[in-house]
């Protein structure tokens, strides 16, 4: 039985939930699906410019699940803009 997670902190909702790429319908389109976890991550990290360690005593996480998080959320937006898929933003993760 895997070990339950940890609650995380998560300092703001985004106002938008889906990017797509411009002229192509949504139906047309796969998804990577991000979690609030990783948007807070991106949100701390590369937006705000805050390093690591402290961005994890913010989330309240080690500073290396920080690191998982914020390495998976920088994967799913970038084979999202390389395969044009659309990113989802979803409050529970895969």
């Amino acid at each position: 039985m895997p070990r339950p997670k940890i609650p995380r902190r998560i300092s703001f909702e985004p106002n938008a939930i889906y990017f797509k790429p411009r002229g192509i319908p949504l139906f047309q389109l796969s998804e990577e699906e991000l979690s609030y976890d990783e948007v807070e991550a991106l949100r701390l990290h590369d937006a705000s410019g805050i390093n690591q360690i402290k961005c994890a005593k913010l989330m309240e996480i080690s500073q290396p699940t920080f690191a998982r998080i914020l390495e998976s959320a920088r994967m799913k937006v970038a084979k999202a803009i390389v395969h044009g898929k659309a990113i989802k933003i979803s409050k529970l993760s895969k």
